[in-house]
C-alpha cells in the first residue's frame, strides 16, 4: 500500500510537515516506496518503530510529546485487519486528530481498494 504513494498522499504528508513543525513535531516526509522483504522488532519502518513483526501480524508504534499512534497489521483465515490506535496527551494532539482521523480513513480505504485490484490483475 506504500509502494507508490499518489500524489494526495504526497501533498498530505508535506502539508502535515509544514504544518506540524510549527508546533515541534518532527518531520515524516511520509512513504519512500523502498520495498523491504522484512522487517524486525526495534528497527524503523519509515517513520513507525516496529514493535512486533510475525508472518501473521506486524504492530509499528510512533511516539511523540502530543500523541502516541499504534497500527497492527494482521491477517487471520485470509482476512486482513487493520487496527490503529491513538492517544492524544494535549490540545495540539486533538487538533491535529480532528482531519487527520478523518483523511486516514479515506485514505486507507482507497489504498486498500488499489491495493485489491493490483493483486487481482496479477
Amino acid at each position: 500500500m506504500t509502494a507508490e504513494p499518489g500524489l494526495l498522499m504526497r501533498l498530505a504528508f508535506r502539508t502535515r510537515d509544514a504544518i506540524s513543525s510549527l508546533f515541534g513535531v518532527k518531520r515524516v516526509g511520509g512513504f519512500s516506496g523502498a520495498r523491504r522483504e522484512t522487517v524486525h522488532a526495534g528497527e524503523q519502518l519509515y517513520f513507525f518503530l516496529v514493535e512486533h513483526s510475525a508472518p501473521d501480524m506486524l504492530v509499528l508504534t510512533e511516539r511523540d510529546r502530543h500523541l502516541d499512534v499504534m497500527i497492527c497489521l494482521s491477517i487471520t483465515d485470509r482476512v486482513f485487519t487493520i487496527t490503529s490506535s491513538v492517544v492524544t496527551h494535549n490540545v495540539f494532539g486533538r487538533i491535529y486528530m480532528l482531519p487527520v482521523g478523518l483523511a486516514h480513513k479515506l485514505i486507507v480505504n482507497r489504498d486498500l481498494r488499489r491495493l485489491k485490484r493490483k493483486l487481482e490483475g496479477k
